[in-house]
């Protein structure tokens, strides 16, 4: 790691260039290696910045505004914000303040700003970690936060900003032992028996990671293959498969999995994954709505928002702007309704999406009733370990949101439902 550590807030301040100005999401820029050239620590310095900026730029703004008669280009500014958090967050001032001059100092455009750079920030390493708390919990913005708060409510919302501002702890899921995973790694083992980690370093220089022990997967993620109930030798696909978290479970259960996904590049990470854990599946690369066979059970892990994931991913909000909302609802019915004609009779399919919209999952499930007369929801197929009876809908699904466990870290948002076909 560079000791001036102007590389990795260099490149933290192009990673915000790119996600507020430019509309890309951080796993599109980190798979591009954006970051590949800094050395290990670098990258992980930068990417952490990067997300803590991103989580409380509200408050950074809010600060700032109070030194600023005018807002300076987007480079700088997210410079700017990047210095704020860093010495909100109680960095040492002469080595936050220095090197962000230094950084604007270098840029060919924005050199001439260094002046406003230092001058800002010195200002703001005097009041702003005083000024900090007195701030609200930053709020979605709000093409996000109306239809949400309209679902839920506004205090539920309140609940759900509180964890995402809070950040994620580190969730795996044991191929086998689950109390052996957190005895080796310093982990709880949450209700629903994924393993949780509050302070997580270097997931690959974890114990177990080499061995192929576990594999990181949100709690609330790992719930839809224990709906499912996946038992050995079942014919099982698993539909829009990658990062494969579901396909490992499969496999570790006994089943017989295919795993479809239309991307070769995320596929690589769960054939990778896969060959870590010793765990077995066919994959496919193709669009899921060309699948065919017949099978025993399905997991659709449908294309969705993700607004359910904001916690881990605080980019989703800036990066978007719910334009693209519509197509992925009619997407997601052609998903149902393609994985409906490969079950067999009186087989079961879990539908879910990492979303926090209805339209997306209560919605979604209760259109597809209509559209088929022999499907129905087993309400039953709910009862696992860790699930509160508050947590089902009307329909039979599982809604899971943020807040849920927030004194242990919150969950990712995720809808869940089991649809149960007729015999023939």
């Amino acid at each position: 790691m560079s000791d001036t550590g102007v590389p990795a807030r260099r490149s933290a301040v192009y990673l915000l260039d790119e996600i507020l100005d430019e509309g890309r999401l951080m796993s599109e820029l980190l798979g591009a290696g954006v970051l590949d050239k800094l050395p290990v620590e670098d990258r992980a310095r930068a990417a952490r910045l990067a997300l803590d900026t991103l989580r409380g730029l509200e408050r950074a703004d809010r600060i700032l505004q109070k030194h600023l008669k005018k807002y300076p280009p987007s480079t700088v500014r997210n410079a700017l914000r990047v210095g704020t958090i860093e010495l909100c967050q109680g960095a040492a001032a002469h080595g936050v303040v220095n090197a962000m001059v230094e950084l604007v100092s270098r840029h060919n455009r924005y050199s001439h700003l260094k002046g406003l750079t230092n001058a800002v920030l010195r200002k703001v390493a005097a009041d702003g970690p005083e000024t900090w708390n007195t701030l609200r919990v930053p709020r979605l913005p709000k093409w996000l936060r109306v239809p949400l708060v309209q679902a839920w409510g506004p205090e539920a919302m309140a609940a759900m900003e509180a964890v995402h501002f809070a950040g994620a702890p580190l969730d795996l899921t044991a191929k086998a032992d689950a109390s052996a995973v957190a005895a080796a790694t310093g982990g709880i083992v949450l209700p629903s028996g994924s393993v949780r980690i509050k302070e997580a370093g270097q997931v690959s220089t974890m114990p177990g990671f080499e061995a192929g022990d576990w594999w990181v997967q949100d709690a609330a993620a790992a719930l839809p293959v224990q709906v499912l109930a996946p038992q050995p030798g079942e014919k099982i696909l698993d539909l829009c498969a990658a990062p494969g978290g579901k396909t490992m479970q499969l496999a570790a259960r006994g089943a017989h999995v295919t795993a479809v996904d239309d991307s070769a590049g995320r596929m690589a990470r769960v054939k990778d994954n896969l060959t870590r854990t010793g765990l077995k599946a066919q994959l496919i690369v193709q669009d899921a709505r060309v699948t065919a066979g017949e099978y025993d059970a399905i997991l659709l892990d449908a294309p969705c928002s993700a607004t359910g994931t904001i916690r881990r991913h605080p980019d989703l909000p800036h990066a978007k702007d719910g334009s693209e909302f519509s197509a992925l609802i009619e997407l997601q019915e052609q998903f149902i309704d393609h994985a409906w004609s490969l079950l067999k009779p009186g087989g079961r399919m879990v539908f879910c999406t990492c979303s926090l919209l209805p339209d997306e999952g209560e919605v979604q499930v209760d259109e597809a009733l209509l559209r088929h007369s022999d499907m129905q929801v087993d309400k039953a197929a709910l009862d696992v370990p860790g699930v509160d009876a508050a947590w089902r809908t009307v329909e039979g699904g599982l809604r899971l949101r943020p807040d849920y466990w927030s004194g242990l870290g919150g969950m990712d948002g995720f809808y869940i439902a089991c649809l149960r076909k007729a015999p023939a």
